[in-house]
């Protein structure tokens, strides 16, 4: 049971519109300023009907209204509540999208205390140094202190982090793109999974580099087939998502991740192993620990904090590599955000990043354990910490996306990540992107409905 708030009444005199909208911008304002908390039970209609002085239908209206929006989730039994869970509109897309499951995100659950620890990061920033220390220019890829901060904390999976071989990106799509552009000129050859993060497409395509694809099962890339592939094409890098695998979920094996790094080394070539999931699932050590010297590891906390941070870490093969990434840095986007770095900084330092993290973890578990029960019978990969799962889908993928959209519902077919050839019939299905509990259960629902349909009827509905 949350909170107890059940005596709320919004000011919604001195608004705009509508009242049912009114009472709903007004609960949005209270709890962006915290008079409401995430989780705190709330009046119910016919009480707030009654303080307001309004008939019962506008309040019902502003709560369904509220529940749409992801701010509010009613409780079978107990009421309605705030949610437990950060809202998160649904993002323009062709067809109006009730609940969107495309983006590859993490949850917000009310253990992660997001709302609160962002305050009390900046009021100790602001008490320590002043925010306006952090508005102007600063050393691209982060000062010294930021560096080792990250650089200790990242030695728990990855012992040969160190200051001077890390740089701090704005998020894992810059570096992607740098490393690129670093590594190869437009025609060379970048090795990836047959299935691979749509980012590195884009840019390999902006730069003009070819993506070979590489065929993988269900445990991920195939050694053997990398091998052949890096004979054949003497690629410039090799670019993997070892642990839970954008979008299959797959996490390599410790033989597998061995085998690899006897390839990339034979091959005198390089890894850039997209470490984006790993901080939710340590068990898996980075290829990099086997390589360190021919891996740009880069880590983010896109995944597994938010990705708004714009905070992401590369940890390079050695201080030459390092300088020259800095300079790619100050290049093309100059410098992370600076009090985004330090906010990620003091929660690394305090311990509680690691909090955040955990209490996001949790919530994917749980998640995942929703969508096992719901979607039990079909065929799908997943793990307990992803955030997402790879749903194998009964017929033409574009079919079944496509009746999902119309019907309020976004997923992303396999044409997204599929490298070059026949993309399989398959979906991801983003778990952490609804905007809480009560919403994925919906979002199955309408899922496993689509799955039950058959093909000639999904096409005219």
């Amino acid at each position: 049971m949350g909170l107890n708030c059940m005596d709320w009444t919004p000011t919604i005199s001195e608004l705009s519109g509508p009242r049912y909208q009114r009472i709903v911008e007004a609960m949005e304002a209270d709890i962006a300023a915290g008079r409401l908390v995430r989780g705190q039970q709330l009046p119910t209609q016919r009480a707030l009907a009654k303080a307001l002085g309004i008939d019962l239908t506008t309040v019902t209206r502003a709560y369904t209204e509220a529940r749409r929006r992801g701010i509010m989730e009613a409780r079978v039994g107990q009421g309605s509540f705030v949610s437990e869970t950060s809202a998160r509109r649904a993002v323009d897309l062709p067809h109006p999208v009730a609940i969107d499951l495309s983006m590859n995100v993490p949850p917000h659950p009310l253990e992660a205390q997001l709302d609160e620890r962002i305050i009390a990061g900046m009021e100790a920033l602001r008490a320590q140094s002043g925010l306006t220390a952090f508005l102007n220019y600063q050393p691209p890829g982060g000062s010294a202190h930021e560096r080792e901060v990250a650089a200790r904390w990242l030695r728990a999976r990855v012992p040969h982090a160190h200051a001077d071989r890390l740089v701090i990106f704005p998020g894992t799509q810059t570096i992607l793109f740098n490393l690129l552009a670093h590594l190869a000129w437009p025609g060379d050859v970048v090795l990836t999974e047959a299935l691979t993060f749509p980012g590195i497409k884009a840019a390999a395509a902006q730069l003009g580099v070819r993506l070979v694809s590489v065929a993988m099962d269900d445990g991920g890339i195939l050694p053997d087939a990398l091998a052949k592939a890096c004979r054949t094409h003497n690629p410039k890098a090799v670019y993997l998502i070892p642990t839970l695998h954008n979008p299959t979920t797959s996490t390599l094996s410790a033989e597998r991740r061995s085998a690899i790094a006897k390839i990339v080394r034979d091959a005198d070539t390089v890894l850039i192993e997209d470490d984006a999931y790993g901080l939710l699932d340590r068990a898996a050590s980075p290829i990099a620990n086997l390589i360190p010297e021919r891996t740009y590891l880069a880590t983010t906390l896109s995944k597994c904090i938010a990705p708004a941070l714009r905070v992401a870490y590369l940890v390079t093969p050695d201080n030459a590599a390092q300088q020259d990434m800095r300079t790619c840095l100050q290049a093309t986007v100059q410098m992370p955000a600076p009090l985004m770095v330090a906010l990620v900084t003091h929660w690394i330092e305090t311990g509680i990043a690691d909090r955040i993290i955990t209490a996001i973890r949790n919530e994917a578990v749980g998640r995942q354990q929703l969508a096992q029960r719901a979607l039990k019978g079909f065929q799908f990969l997943a793990k307990p910490a992803a955030h997402h799962l790879w749903l194998r889908l009964p017929e033409n993928r574009s079919d079944v996306a496509g009746y999902l959209l119309r019907n309020g519902l976004a997923v992303v077919a396999a044409d997204a990540f599929t490298v070059d050839g026949t993309p399989p019939n398959a979906a991801r299905v983003s778990l952490g992107a609804a905007r809480n509990r009560a919403e994925l259960t919906e979002a199955l629902r309408i899922l496993v409905g689509a799955l039950h349909m058959p093909a000639d009827t999904r096409q005219i509905v």
